[in-house]
């Protein structure tokens, strides 16, 4: 936290705090240059002023502040100056901050300000310099993975580093990947590593983690997080994948459409796969299922109805028509359903020829739906809020 507390504060900084109308100048509070960075206000002032500011007066500030910098690093306001000079500084004063990091980055990482500036170090530096950077966190990649702040730098890592220098990230993960896909963080670090390393490399990277996501895939589907990952896989993997990931849940379509984050799995098949495929969930759905009509199980259901109102949206021709026709025989059940009166306003919306998108969708109803993608600066909505992400000024 901050250590200028209340009645502490240099004169200097209760000036600057109190005096409205004195204009301040970079170069008005370098002797209290740390004081001011882990401030606020100065802080803020600092960063303001260090957009505009000329070589000269830059290289003053960094030269009072990088006896500390390692210590700013992890203050709740110091940080960010700390990240304005990796954002915005010369070469030399980048080299030299990442050179006060050294041995450090493990630590930083775990840190919930800290991890800010390893995030803003890898995201800036290249080369060897950011190979050096992200080598420290060898033999500790699980520990990060499974923190609150050190999983958002094991993200930045794969995202913005050659895939060479983050095999050693994947291949911790190797027989770890239901354990990593059902962990609140861990299932977001699979999701970067399907994003962003490639199909076909030497050695393989995604291969083996797919191989692992699909064998475990019946059990995924029902994790509040693993879910997602499988999802992951249905809009952003190979035809391949999604026809293993279909083998793998075939002749449960039915049960996996009433289960609250199953059901995600299957719009998102329906959604994304081929046309021969989303015959064979249509089979399912049209068919029996316990002695019951599988179409009126599902209309029934909380979650079942959003999958019936997206096969009739992602499905066309006959297909659309023969899930139309299954539901249709039971119409006068269906108008007493809760959900019932969605799925016919749905079907004659359709058949009208008008827009589908104007039923009330899973995420009105349950605040549920798909994953919301979490963007490369932390946390979007959606999940529940992890710290470490990268927000703006202090």
């Amino acid at each position: 936290g901050s250590s200028s507390g209340e009645g502490q504060r240099s004169t200097l900084l209760e000036e600057f705090r109190s005096n409205k109308s004195r204009k301040f100048e970079l170069r008005d509070v370098i002797d209290c240059c740390e004081e001011f960075c882990r401030d606020q206000h100065g802080s803020r002032f600092i960063q303001t002023k260090l957009d505009g500011a000329f070589p000269q007066e830059k290289q003053l500030v960094f030269d009072a502040l990088q006896p500390k910098a390692l210590e700013l690093m992890t203050d709740l306001f110091g940080n960010y100056v700390v990240q304005k000079f990796l954002e915005r500084g010369t070469p030399e004063q980048k080299r030299a901050l990442a050179q006060c990091m050294h041995g450090k980055v493990l630590e930083l990482s775990l840190d919930m300000y800290g991890c800010r500036v390893v995030q803003k170090a890898i995201e800036v530096m290249e080369g060897t310099e950011q190979e050096e950077l992200v080598r420290e966190l060898k033999g500790h990649v699980m520990k990060c993975v499974r923190d609150q702040n050190g999983n958002h730098v094991i993200q930045k890592c794969i995202e913005r580093t050659a895939p060479e220098a983050v095999q050693f990230i994947v291949q911790d993960f190797a027989g770890q990947v239901m354990q990593l896909a059902t962990h609140p963080y861990g299932c977001r670090v699979i999701q970067r590593i399907l994003e962003h390393c490639r199909h076909g490399q030497v050695p393989p990277q995604v291969e083996p983690i797919l191989d692992e996501i699909v064998s475990h895939a019946s059990s995924l589907v029902q994790d509040q997080y693993g879910n997602y990952v499988v999802q992951h896989v249905l809009e952003h993997g190979e035809p391949n994948d999604r026809m293993l990931i279909l083998q793998q849940v075939a002749g449960q379509v039915v049960g996996m459409s009433q289960h609250k984050f199953a059901s995600n799995v299957v719009e998102k098949l329906l959604q994304f796969s081929s046309p021969e495929t989303r015959k064979l969930m249509l089979d399912e759905m049209t068919g029996e299922y316990m002695g019951q009509p599988a179409v009126l199980v599902m209309m029934r259901d909380a979650y079942g109805n959003y999958v019936i109102q997206k096969a009739l949206d992602v499905c066309h021709g006959s297909d659309r028509a023969r899930l139309i026709a299954a539901i249709k025989v039971h119409m006068p059940a269906v108008r007493k359903f809760t959900y019932g009166k969605h799925i016919i306003a749905h079907i004659e919306k359709l058949e009208a020829g008008a827009n589908p998108g104007a039923y009330m969708t899973r995420g009105q109803m349950h605040g549920g739906g798909s994953f919301p993608r979490i963007g490369n600066m932390g946390m979007a909505g959606g999940m529940p809020g992890f710290g470490g992400g990268m927000g703006g000024m202090g």
